[in-house]
């Protein structure tokens, strides 16, 4: 049976004995209200750490290595803005030290306590993990028990090789909330580090006392390969950073913006059946649309359409998670996501601006979808959206629940609709989280900061479109509103 380690115990069974050296530096609480700061206090005394990740440099096999290792005892290992920060300052630290990376997660995705800031930092760490990657360094993951939610979605699923836990539960979503959001519990079995390596999800099963020796061999042939050269054809050098010494500021939710439209009342809002999509933004305000998903009469084969697009005059590849199309049945799976993909790799070749619209009700929750590697092509998403070159605008346009909208939402410019909104999980599965049932959903809603204007007001949203009256109310001019608003994001990009 596997033994179950934590951070600093697993750190000790694998590098080079007197080798580890840590980066982190303290957190410092401000602006957590009681009830977190006791959440806190709880997880230090059962973890043994001051967060749920410690970072540093040792060895493998005399190979050295930056760390980022989860500590799961720390309320669950789950990604916090301190988190975020801690392990973003460790992966651009390995860059500038030229150092391979290894992670080690054991997460159950985005802190519940800080809501919906929290959960856009998954963005911020995978573009540190994609300028990682492009510096020709390393990265190697190791996914523990259990890694779900939004570190599997993000940096979790973005390894050069990528091994697992013996038995670990590996899970976009994990079965308690499944169970709690769907009445039944998922398959057993379908999560499982095993049965995800045999579809090729992840590269291996490794114990962990046979991880050294896995990330050594790994390193030995990696690091034989000719050292990268900038176009004069010198070896490419970035300057070393200081150590840090501030210590790390961890804030809770400071409260929610005090206009717009109430955060239950714009849920419920943008999950009527009549609120405009994708569809309805082409038809009102697309001059020409040339579809790209072979669908020329426009039927809802995917949930992600794709098209060639003249938004007033300015011609951009657009991508769109199709409300319409969810509601038939087509799930936003791991193919439908891949479209996406291809469609931002096209925008890249022939230097288009892109434009990304986000309204989904979730990726989905199926045993084809996690064998199919769902999270991964989120997180595939993601890291094609923080390398593009080209101006790029996402659209909130109703609702942006998970990863799902997570993959297509950091671009260049953020656009929301005054009635969309943006959330780690569905408000019901917040409220299972934390209490272990749905009824708190509206609360978790009001809490989490996830209007249109909450993000605006945290820098994740440029510019909100009003809704007088409500879009459903009047579809044209909401589309064309919202064109237009794009089309000034996208110039304001050059």
């Amino acid at each position: 049976m596997t033994v179950r380690l934590g951070a600093h115990e697993l750190v000790a069974a694998t590098v080079d004995p007197g080798s580890w050296e840590s980066w982190d530096v303290p957190i410092v609480d401000v602006d957590v209200d009681d009830a977190y700061a006791e959440a806190l206090r709880t997880a230090r005394a059962k973890a043994g750490t001051d967060e749920s990740v410690i970072t540093g440099r040792a060895s493998l096999g005399g190979h050295a290595v930056a760390l980022v290792v989860s500590e799961f005892r720390f309320l669950g290992g789950s990604i916090g803005a301190a988190t975020a920060d801690r392990i973003i300052a460790a992966v651009q630290r390995a860059t500038a030290e030229r150092l391979p990376l290894v992670a080690a997660t054991a997460s159950g995705g985005t802190r519940m306590q800080e809501g919906t800031p929290a959960f856009v930092r998954m963005a911020d760490i995978t573009r540190a993990v994609v300028a990682h990657k492009a510096a020709g360094l390393p990265y190697l993951v190791y996914q523990r028990h259990p890694t779900t939610g939004g570190v599997l979605a993000s940096w979790g699923s973005l390894g050069h090789l990528t091994v697992a836990e013996p038995g670990a539960l590996i899970g976009f979503l994990g079965p308690g909330v499944y169970r709690m959001l769907r009445g039944v519990p998922f398959p057993t079995g379908v999560q499982l580090a095993e049965n995800l390596a045999a579809h090729g999800v992840v590269d291996a099963v490794v114990e962990p006392q046979d991880l050294a020796d896995v990330a050594a061999r790994a390193l030995a042939v990696l690091s034989s390969r000719p050292a990268s050269v900038d176009a004069q054809g010198e070896s490419a050098v970035l300057p070393e950073p200081d150590a840090p010494t501030t210590p790390a500021v961890r804030r809770a939710s400071v409260g929610a913006a005090s206009h717009g439209p109430d955060a239950w009342a714009a849920i419920e809002t943008t999950r009527r059946a009549d609120r405009p999509g994708v569809r309805e933004l082409l038809r009102y305000a697309a001059a020409d649309v040339v579809p790209l998903d072979g669908t020329p009469a426009g039927g809802p084969e995917s949930a992600v359409l794709t098209a060639l697009v003249d938004l007033g005059g300015t011609s951009c590849v657009l991508v769109g998670q199709d409300r319409k199309a969810e509601a038939l049945g087509r799930p936003l799976d791991p193919a439908a996501l891949r479209r996406a993909g291809r469609a931002m790799e096209l925008a890249e070749e022939l230097r288009l601006p892109l434009v990304c619209v986000i309204d989904t009700a979730g990726a989905d929750l199926s045993v084809a979808s996690e064998e199919g590697g769902l999270a991964g092509e989120i997180a595939a998403c993601l890291a094609r959206m923080v390398a593009l070159s080209v101006p790029s605008v996402s659209v909130l346009l109703g609702e942006g629940c998970g990863g799902g909208a997570l993959a297509l939402l950091p671009a260049g410019r953020v656009v929301a609709g005054e009635y969309a909104w943006l959330s780690p999980l569905p408000p019901e599965g917040a409220s299972a989280i934390l209490y272990r049932t749905t009824d708190r959903a509206a609360e978790m809603a009001r809490r989490h900061q996830i209007r249109a204007v909450d993000l605006a007001a945290t820098g994740i949203v440029d510019a909100v479109v009003p809704e007088q009256p409500a879009a459903h109310e009047d579809p044209a001019a909401y589309c064309r509103a919202i064109a237009a608003a794009v089309v000034a994001q996208l110039a304001a990009q050059g």
